[in-house]
């Protein structure tokens, strides 16, 4: 799926624009021992393949906060805005982790841009994210991003 792209001038009506779903990626073992080694948290659930088969997942699951970084690799499959000399990501609001992501899962994000405001110099969007496991019931992660655009 080609993203949305929209130009800077455009972006004050861009309030409930669904900007669709982002391509499915794999949450792999490396990836989780990675961020485990980024962050020093290496919970056995996460790091531990063959303890984590006897624990409450059946098996390791990434860190939440790893899935919730994946959202700016999702985002950038899905959005942009041309006439800008700058983007930021400003934060995000709301974050809760439903549901665990198995190591070896697809994951991917659908998004809509659930408010626009103009803020000094520029906008700033809100935009609701929700990041699904194929086949999974609950969501992994739901958030709103907040990010900002400067002409």
């Amino acid at each position: 799926m080609a993203p949305t792209i929209l130009d800077y001038a455009d972006l004050a009506t861009a309030k409930g624009k669904d900007l669709g779903y982002s391509e499915y990626r794999v949450v792999t073992q490396d990836q989780v021992n990675t961020f485990a080694d980024a962050t020093d948290d290496h919970q056995w659930i996460h790091t531990d393949p063959e303890k984590a088969k006897e624990g409450p997942f059946g098996g390791p699951i990434a860190h939440g906060y790893l899935t919730l970084s994946l959202q700016i690799a999702f985002w950038t499959e899905l959005f942009d805005v041309t006439g800008v000399k700058t983007k930021v990501n400003y934060g995000l609001e709301k974050v809760r982790f439903p549901s665990p992501v198995p190591v070896g899962a697809k994951i991917r994000m659908k998004a809509e841009i659930a408010d626009v405001e103009e803020v000094k110099g520029g906008y700033q969007i809100a935009v609701d994210q929700v990041v699904e496991v194929e086949g999974g019931t609950k969501p992994a992660v739901v958030s709103r991003g907040l990010y900002r655009f400067y002409a």
